[in-house]
């Protein structure tokens, strides 16, 4: 059998030595060996950091964006062949959809989120720009700008495919190169998956390499610009973090751990209503995806004390219809744990759990399995257990990582929130019920502990993604024992892998340094409208100049009986006299708007294909009859659509009044086309 190959360096390598078997958790037959001998970590490393980093931080967000587009359409065409891998690890069809699929819709996800909210540059500003004097000279802005060194990505066994692209996206999308580490039980399928990404030729050759087997020395050449972003145990994540090199060199370091995930049933949810069998369905389904192996699967089933029985009841009828055995079958709903080494775990756990209950449904010695050697394969009973006292601190602190649960019940919703914390930190919880006081009590009180909540009733129920779906737009992590990180998140997850600077300088310098105009840099007014210039032709700080036009109380009288916005600041001088704001009857903001579009626009068929919205809108000195309006527009940030036949422009709106004062600012988006 064939020791599994890493890709380091630029090219593929066998560990020495005859390596460790790894074994198909359903039939127990070798699949691979696996061996990391003689593998020089360190040059690994340097190549990422000196060929990775540089080829993608010549991309722009939205180049890097289109490629984690064009690599997920690419991995997709070899799903069944991911498939067929992921059942040797134990997995179902349903769990490895769960997992494949999933890694590529974090692909999809995050190549939309950079494309849509991210610039066509390579420098990300964040937030507004910073006024730090009075003159308007001396200005500041947040910028966001790579890493130089490479994210170490060491990934758990229990989703080799997703666990590894929910962690390359966002550092992907940064410019930031991987070093992908998987877990060594199921690395056989990460292994094929990279070949596939290397195999592609799709991404710049040092973003992605991959070390299979052991880290050794890994961490040991660590330097400030590398991100180390963990999933695994609680355990783990607490001795990598004091890792000498992490310390030394202050290493970002993200930890995803186990956790002792929490739902809670609501007091509304009685047997027949919508959210009690919601509960049922939801904690069954927690306990037998993946047979039970996922870091946010409910480990503690918290329940009104007078509805025990009935949830109990309603568990062990589910669960009696679980098919255990070889995924290859159709009929079968829950497939083996990853090893059987994992199995003897899981079953230290429960003995530990059995202090504290009693176990109502399953056996940890015997399950009867379908198309399977129940010895052989590292297959496990769903076991359901009940800790009738919520004070025993077991259930609060032991996790079996496997398909457990323990009913544990509760009085009030001061009590539910206390026991959830109990967990000291988690990366989900869900409270199930529709009774909004009792809701916002829980969530409100057990946000602190978690890293996402699910509210789940019948209102959602339909289109909810469930208690154990990570999703890449929200984040992914938690407090405490879940490790104090947080992964993917959109934006949130890519701005991870940058260098957050505070950058102060005159408006000039911070608009060439940006990209994006600043108010009070020079502007450049031309004899040709902005209006009449394709993308390529617009300059950051082209500007034009339009008006005054003379606000008259027949224009705002006019504007009132066509819109039917008669409020009475408009109409009613009286009382618009009394209104502190007010000297007299005021124009309608919407008609200042209208009025300085009518100044500005160009009539004429152009390159402004249309407009796009407006945003930042502020109102800030009101405009009476008489009052006559001036509107600067100022091309602020040009943003290409890569493969596009058009852009976006952002402009800066100023309006303001014949005293130079200015009555309403905003940006202005339009589409404006390519030259053909």
């Amino acid at each position: 059998m064939s020791v599994l190959r890493s890709y380091l360096s630029g090219s593929w390598q066998e560990g020495g030595g005859e390596g460790a078997p790894l074994r198909d958790a359903v039939t127990g037959e070798e699949v691979a060996r696996i061996s990391t001998a003689g593998l020089d970590r360190a040059a690994a490393l340097e190549y990422g950091r000196r060929v990775g980093g540089p080829a993608l931080r010549e991309l722009t967000f939205h180049q890097r964006a289109a490629l984690l587009k064009a690599l997920a359409s690419h991995l997709r065409e070899h799903r069944e062949e991911l498939y067929a891998l992921s059942a040797r690890t134990g997995a179902t069809l349903g769990d490895s959809k769960f997992d494949v699929d999933g890694g590529f819709g974090t692909l999809f996800a995050f190549s939309s989120k950079g494309r849509r909210e991210m610039p066509n540059d390579t420098v990300y500003v964040d937030g507004a720009v910073e006024p730090l004097g009075k003159g308007g000279t001396f200005v500041a802005q947040h910028i966001c700008t790579p890493l130089h060194g490479v994210a170490v990505q060491i990934n758990a066994f229990n989703f080799p495919v997703w666990g590894p692209l929910e962690k390359l996206a966002p550092a992907f999308l940064a410019g930031m190169p991987s070093l992908v580490k998987p877990a060594e039980q199921t690395a056989y399928l990460t292994a094929r998956l990279v070949e596939l990404i290397v195999e592609s030729g799709i991404l710049p050759e040092g973003s992605v390499q991959l070390l299979t087997g052991e880290a050794g020395d890994l961490l040991d050449h660590l330097t400030e610009q590398d991100v180390v972003a963990f999933t695994g145990s609680a355990d783990t994540a607490a001795r990598l973090r004091v890792h000498p090199a992490v310390v030394r060199h202050a290493v970002r370091f993200n930890a995803e751990a186990d956790s002792l995930n929490v739902s809670i049933l609501g007091p509304d949810a009685t047997p027949g209503t919508p959210e009690f069998d919601l509960y049922v369905k939801q904690l069954v389904s927690e306990m037998t995806v993946k047979a039970g192996q996922k870091c946010t699967a409910i480990r503690r089933a918290l329940v009104p004390a007078d509805r025990m029985e009935d949830v109990a009841e309603a568990v062990r009828a589910r669960l009696a219809k679980v098919t255990v055995g070889n995924p290859a079958n159709p009929d079968v709903r829950m497939g083996a744990l990853a090893t059987l080494e994992q199995r003897e775990e899981v079953r230290r756990s429960l003995k530990g759990l059995l202090d504290a209950g009693t176990i109502l449904f399953g056996d940890p010695a015997h399950v009867d399995v379908v198309d399977a050697d129940a010895e052989r394969g590292a297959f496990l009973s769903p076991i359901l257990l009940r800790a009738d006292d919520p004070a025993r601190a077991e259930p609060h602190e032991i996790e079996a990582f496997g398909p457990v649960s323990t009913l544990i019940p509760y009085e009030g919703a001061e009590q539910a929130v206390e026991l959830a914390a109990r967990g000291r930190g988690s990366l989900a919880g869900s409270v199930v019920s529709a009774d909004a006081d009792f809701v916002r009590t829980v969530v409100l009180g057990a946000a602190p502990w978690h890293g996402r909540l699910l509210v789940l009733n019948g209102a959602d129920a339909k289109e909810s993604t469930g208690h154990g779906s990570p999703l890449p737009m929200l984040v992914h992590g938690g407090p405490g024992r879940a490790g104090g990180g947080e992964e993917m998140g959109g934006v949130r997850g890519v701005v991870h892998h940058m260098q957050r600077t505070a950058v102060q300088a005159d408006p000039a310098m911070l608009t060439a340094i940006t990209g994006r105009w600043v108010p009070g840099a020079e502007r450049t007014v031309t004899t040709d409208h902005p209006f009449r210039k394709h993308l390529e032709d617009l300059r950051v700080g082209d500007t034009v100049i339009a008006g005054p036009r003379r606000v008259t109380l027949e224009d705002v009288e006019h504007f009132a009986e066509f819109t039917g916005d008669t409020f009475y600041a408009h109409m009613d001088e009286e009382a618009a006299a009394a209104n502190p704001f007010f000297d007299g009857r005021v124009a309608h903001g919407y008609l200042v708007l209208s009025f300085a579009a009518g100044l500005f626009v160009d009539p004429d068929p152009g390159p402004v294909l249309a407009n796009y919205g407006l945003e930042n809108l502020r109102f800030l000195t009101p405009v009476y009859p008489g009052d006559e309006m001036t509107a600067t527009l100022t091309a602020k940030q040009l943003i290409p659509r890569e493969g596009a036949e058009h852009g976006e422009v952002r402009w800066d709106v100023d309006v303001t009044n014949q005293k130079g004062e200015s009555v309403a600012k905003y940006d202005l988006l339009t589409l404006v086309a390519k030259r053909a």
